[in-house]
C-alpha cells in the first residue's frame, strides 16, 4: 500500500508539474463561504449561467525572422518553376554536334548536359512537393539542396555555350544561374525558420522536463523507505542420468549411487543350487 501510494503521489507531482501547475479556482463572490455550508445543511443549490462561447480571437501576424505564409512561399516556388522553364529552353538552343571540337571535349559537355537535366528534373519534383505542402521542412529543404546541384551544372553548360555557341547565349545562361541562385537565397530564410521551430519547442519542452524531474525529486526525498536485503539462495543442480548415449556423461554421485545399487543386488540374489555327484 506504501508503494502504492508513492507512485500515486508521483504522477499526481509529475502531471501538475508538466501542466504548469495546478490552476488555483477563483473565490466566487456570489457564493460566501456560509452559503456553501447552508447548501451543504440541505438548501437548494444555486443554478450558475453559462455565458455563451465567444468566438476565436484572430491570432497575431507572425513575425519571427524567416517567416512566410503559405502564399508567399507558393509564390516562390512558382518562381522556382519558371526559371526551370528558361533553363531547358536555353538547353534546346544547343547543338553540340555542330562544335568542332574533340571527341573527349563533346563527350564530356554531354555528360554535363545530362547531369544538368537531371539535376532539373530532380528541382521540378522536390518543388512540386513543396508547393503542396508549404509547410514542410523536408520537402523545402530536398528543394533548396537541389537548386545547388543545378548551379555548378547550369555554370559549366553556359561555359561551353559562351565558348563554342554563342556569348549571347552564354550569357542568358549566365542570367539564368544568377536567378536560381537569388531563388534560393530567398528560400534559405524560411528553410532556417521551419528548422527553428521544433529545435526550440525541443529545448523547451527537455527544460521543463529537467525542473520537473528536480521538483519531483524534492517531493519523494526521504518518503522512501529503506532497502530490504534479500536472502541468499542455494541454486541446487540435478544431474541426469544417462541412457547409454555415448555423448552423455554422468555425474560421479550418479555413478557411485549406481554401483551401490548393483552391489545390493548381488548381496540379495541366493547363490544357485549346484546338483550333488553321486
Amino acid at each position: 500500500m506504501k508503494s502504492r501510494a508513492q507512485f500515486v503521489a508521483y504522477l499526481c507531482v509529475l502531471a501538475a508539474c508538466l501542466s504548469g501547475g495546478l490552476a488555483q479556482q477563483p473565490v466566487n463572490a456570489q457564493n460566501p463561504p456560509e452559503r456553501a455550508a447552508g447548501a451543504q445543511a440541505g438548501a437548494t443549490p444555486q443554478t450558475e449561467t453559462i455565458p455563451p462561447p465567444q468566438p476565436a480571437q484572430p491570432s497575431p501576424p507572425v513575425t519571427a525572422p524567416g517567416y512566410m505564409d503559405p502564399a508567399q512561399v507558393k509564390a516562390l516556388a512558382h518562381k522556382i518553376w519558371q526559371a526551370e522553364l528558361r533553363a531547358n529552353d536555353l538547353v534546346t538552343q544547343l547543338h553540340p554536334k555542330k562544335w568542332v571540337v574533340s571527341n573527349i571535349v563533346r563527350n564530356s559537355f554531354n555528360q554535363t548536359l545530362e547531369n544538368l537535366q537531371a539535376a532539373l528534373a530532380g528541382l521540378e519534383d522536390w518543388r512540386a512537393k513543396f508547393e503542396t505542402r508549404p509547410d514542410s521542412m523536408y520537402f523545402g529543404f530536398e528543394t533548396f539542396a537541389e537548386i545547388s546541384a543545378v548551379l555548378p551544372r547550369l555554370d559549366g553548360v553556359g561555359r561551353a555555350a559562351n565558348q563554342f555557341e554563342s556569348a549571347s547565349l552564354g550569357a542568358e545562361f549566365s542570367q539564368a544561374g544568377g536567378q536560381f541562385f537569388d531563388l534560393q537565397q530567398a528560400l534559405e530564410p524560411y528553410i532556417a525558420y521551419l528548422l527553428r521551430s521544433p529545435d526550440q519547442a525541443l529545448y523547451v519542452a527537455q527544460t521543463n522536463l529537467a525542473g520537473c524531474q528536480s521538483q519531483l525529486g524534492n517531493a519523494l526525498r526521504g518518503q522512501a523507505g529503506p532497502a530490504t536485503p534479500l536472502k541468499n539462495t542455494f541454486v541446487e543442480f540435478h544431474a541426469r542420468r544417462s541412457d547409454g548415449h555415448p555423448n552423455q556423461r554422468t555425474s560421479p554421485q550418479s555413478e557411485k549411487k549406481d554401483s551401490q545399487k548393483k552391489s545390493e543386488k548381488k548381496a540379495e540374489t541366493p547363490p544357485s543350487k549346484t546338483p550333488s555327484a553321486h
